[in-house]
């Protein structure tokens, strides 16, 4: 890039101004990136919204890590208070632009108030479930690039940590730009090539641009640092599916299923997965009992009521597939995909006004770009 300035690091180079690489402002429909982030809340709450760590938001130069208004900060974010956090450090900038720490600390925090733009669904083992809010999520891409531009200005005075680099790639992944949160997780784990929730992140980018070779091999690093994660297991599954190794997806499914047996909170995910394996594999029936069970553990997950739902289409067991499909609406009313999939099934039961009913609202909500199907973690 002409006229970039880099800042060196032992043995690499970092281009100064990280804008440089942001995603095109079109790139694709903006409902897309509504759904999108639905989605990404999902993956990613495990580490970018449950991670308070004071390592998580503690780049810059140590005169600025010495700084009281700075340390005072970094506490209210740990403790939740993010907006007090984010006026301190505005305060903070007025006086001292040149703080590289405070750009970071407040692109940490701008990226930290996307969760405050989700409603909290339900508590897994390490994952919170979140829906996003009303404004057709724009506030969520509005804090995702303000977070950006902060971490490009703090570049410009100092290096960032393999933290900030993280917090970089998941804004970037909140807009759909999978390269560049790919490049961002790679430089960040060459930093830092022991954290595994860094690997798993990596696996998740990998797995979304469909280069499930590497997705595998992202998963198997981080399960190598933190054995027995069930999440990892599972989506090293889902890799394995994506390659077509359905074998091996299913076996790292069960193994999944079998680490959590005994804890007294369980990750849906595995038994979702095997069930949505096993439906595409034309094997409805078998895919019932993994189904039924990721209804009992997480009885507000929208997709598992559907999956099961449209288990029991294909069964032709259609009352049960009416119950299961009607609460996944209940669960996700915004989903055109559910309504279409509604329809068929009160038509088979001859409940023509309601079939009518739910194939204008599919319709509708399909014209006016709804989000075409639930979301999965």
């Amino acid at each position: 890039m002409a006229g970039a300035r880099y800042l060196q690091r032992p043995g690499y180079f970092l281009p100064a101004r990280i804008s440089a690489l942001r995603p095109p402002a079109s790139t694709k429909p903006f409902v897309f990136c509504l759904a999108l982030t639905v989605c990404l809340l999902l993956v990613f709450s495990r580490v970018a919204f449950c991670q308070s760590s004071s390592s998580a938001s503690e780049p810059g130069s140590p005169k600025d890590s010495a700084n009281p208004v700075l340390a005072e900060a970094k506490s209210l974010l740990r403790q939740g208070n993010v907006n007090e956090a984010e006026s301190a450090v505005r305060r903070f900038l007025a006086v001292q632009p040149e703080s590289a720490e405070g750009h970071f600390l407040l692109g940490h925090i701008l990226f930290r108030e996307i969760q405050t733009d989700a409603v909290a669904g339900s508590q897994l083992e390490d994952v919170t479930t979140f829906q996003t809010n009303s404004r057709d999520g724009k506030l969520i891409a509005e804090k995702a690039r303000a977070s950006l531009a902060e971490f490009t200005t703090g570049a410009k005075y100092h290096v960032p940590e393999a933290a900030d680099l993280k917090i970089v790639s998941l804004d970037f992944v909140l807009l759909g730009a999978y390269a560049d949160a790919d490049k961002w997780l790679t430089k960040m784990l060459e930093w830092s090539p022991n954290d595994a929730d860094g690997w798993y992140l990596l696996g998740r980018t990998k797995y979304n641009e469909n280069r499930f070779a590497e997705a595998v091999s992202a998963f198997q690093q981080s399960l190598k640092l933190s054995p027995r994660n069930v999440k990892a297991q599972d989506n090293l599954g889902l890799s394995y599916a994506g390659l077509g190794r359905n074998e091996e997806a299913t076996a790292a499914y069960l193994q999944a299923m079998a680490w959590q047996e005994e804890a007294p909170l369980k990750n849906p995910g595995p038994y979702i997965d095997l069930g949505t394996l096993l439906i595409d594999l034309n094997r409805s029936g078998e895919s019932v009992p993994y189904l039924l069970r990721a209804v009992e553990i997480a009885p507000r997950s929208s997709r598992a009521h559907e999956l099961l739902g449209k288990a029991y289409t294909r069964l032709e067991e259609f009352p049960k597939a009416q119950a299961e499909l009607e609460r996944a609406i209940e669960l996700s009313p915004q989903s055109a995909n559910l309504h279409c999939m509604l329809a068929p099934v009160y038509r088979k039961q001859g409940l023509a006004e309601k079939a009518k009913n739910e194939f204008d609202r599919c319709a509708a909500m399909a014209s006016s770009h709804s989000i075409p199907e639930t979301s999965r973690q």
